[in-house]
């Protein structure tokens, strides 16, 4: 499943974002590319764990928290703390696959990598190239958000970045390990609730239909769902 969630971060906080990393210490991003990856990363990216690359991407995870959407696509179990690149001048990320497996900084923890999020900083207008190109059943698909919006997508897909020929493209990007972790189930519970959602403002809450489709849910996430 892929999905788009739109206004994931106000224009108002797209621009305090970038007021800051606009100015901010852009390093290699080839020093975290894993052995295959480094050779087809070309971009830059914040050093993790520096303080600006924290309170971003803990002020992005609280406004996940609360957003219908991103629960009900992602059923988080974990989430990997946000990073941010950066593509100029040619700046490009070649076709790869994302680690199964990672270790979640500064704890004893591992995450495994279920689904794949880009939080788009910059608008389309401020760049030229930089899609980012999704291979899935149906063919490559092509992403580019407006600023403040996010792609959710499985992290088995094979993927790239297009050369950014003008401006910047910056971003955040990080990973979900899913209650549920096959791609075909959740993509089942995602669209069972969202039609829940869209008859329950019209429905009696005691609606013996409605109760019915809300239990099958909750019965299917019960089935599905492996918590630690």
């Amino acid at each position: 499943m892929l999905i788009a969630i739109d206004h994931v971060l106000s224009a108002d906080d797209v621009r305090a974002f970038r007021r800051q990393l606009d100015h901010a210490d852009w390093q290699d991003g080839a020093q975290t590319a894993g052995t295959l990856a480094r050779s087809v990363k070309h971009n830059e990216q914040l050093a993790d764990g520096s303080e600006l690359a924290v309170a971003l991407g803990q002020r992005i995870l609280r406004e996940l928290a609360a957003h219908p959407l991103f629960i009900s696509a992602a059923l988080p179990a974990q989430i990997y703390p946000p990073k941010f690149n950066r593509y100029a001048g040619g700046g490009t990320y070649g076709a790869h696959v994302d680690s199964a497996i990672m270790q979640i900084p500064g704890k004893q923890l591992s995450l495994r990598s279920d689904l794949s999020a880009t939080l788009f900083l910059s608008d389309p207008d401020e760049y030229d190239g930089g899609e980012l190109e999704i291979e899935g059943p149906f063919g490559v698909q092509s992403v580019k958000l407006a600023a403040g919006d996010m792609v959710l997508y499985p992290s088995s897909s094979l993927h790239r970045v297009t050369p950014v020929t003008r401006g910047a493209r910056i971003a955040s990007f990080f990973w979900i390990e899913s209650l549920v972790q096959d791609d075909g189930e959740r993509t089942l519970l995602f669209d069972l609730d969202q039609s829940i959602q869209q008859l329950t403002p019209d429905t009696q809450a005691d609606d013996p239909r409605l109760l019915k489709l809300s239990g099958v849910y909750h019965n299917l996430l019960r089935r599905w769902a492996r918590t630690r």
